[in-house]
């Protein structure tokens, strides 16, 4: 049937106050638009915690994060494990490697999600598909080893300040590291075998996090503090040439 086309008073203009002949069609439900999910490589189901909790900073770990951070351990000491086998064989002295370079990365990691949550919002670790293949393969390549398993992720309100907090705790929490190994060094030389590659690599950490490009902690503080910045990558270069000076390996 031909839709008739007619204009009505206000009182008649619904079409039941006019007989409509269409009435069917004016009473068939409308399509719904619903949002449709794109499918990424790799997706996170993520583990929410009440909003008073989080803006009373409280320390929070969801199962799914501890998973995470395990496995990421695990990649980061594998790495720790296969640098020393170059020089060292005593399972004890490879151990110790392991387990220096899965706390360097950890106290990275945590000090950003602890920095964020301590600031009223949620953050939590996840690995990243392309950062943990490249670290698992950096285990058995003796041409690179690459540390990025994974990071901390942040969702909320905060403005480039808080986020320039955020980013350089990370990178602070590993020179502080690397001289506190350096100074353990010194004092114990006994030590130095598992001390001076604790400097080395919480020095590495600190630098190459803090180059102001991409995705990379500095940028964020770069683009917040340039002060900051440029006080915390200056510490960070000194510590990783010191590092290639020290180093007996």
């Amino acid at each position: 049937m031909p839709l008739l086309r007619k204009y009505f008073c206000s009182e008649h203009r619904l079409p039941e106050n006019h007989e409509c002949p269409q009435m069917e069609l004016a009473r068939t439900p409308k399509e719904e638009t619903r949002p449709v999910t794109v499918q990424k490589p790799y997706q996170y189901s993520v583990s929410y915690i009440p909003v008073e909790t989080a803006t009373r900073g409280r320390v929070h770990f969801s199962s799914v994060e501890i998973k995470h951070l395990s496995i990421a351990a695990l990649l980061v000491a594998g790495i720790g494990a296969s640098w020393g086998i170059y020089s060292y064989t005593d399972p004890l002295i490879l151990t110790l490697f392991a387990v220096v370079f899965a706390a360097s990365f950890l106290a990275h990691e945590l000090a950003h999600k602890f920095t964020a949550q301590k600031s009223g919002l949620w953050a939590e670790f996840r690995l990243t598909l392309f950062g943990a293949a490249l670290t698992l393969l950096s285990i058995v390549s003796p041409l690179f080893k690459i540390i990025s398993p994974g990071t901390v992720m942040i969702g909320g309100f905060f403005e480039r300040g808080k986020v320039g907090k955020i980013s350089v705790a990370g990178p602070l929490t590993n020179i502080v590291l690397s001289v506190a190994f350096l100074l353990a060094a010194f004092l114990v030389p006994v030590g130095n075998i598992i001390f001076l590659p604790g400097f080395a690599i919480n020095a590495w950490i600190a630098f190459f996090n803090l180059i102001p490009f991409g995705i990379l902690d500095g940028f964020k503080v770069f683009s917040w503090n340039k002060m900051v910045w440029a006080l915390a990558f200056a510490t960070s270069l000194i510590l990783t040439i010191a590092s290639y000076m020290l180093l007996p390996i």
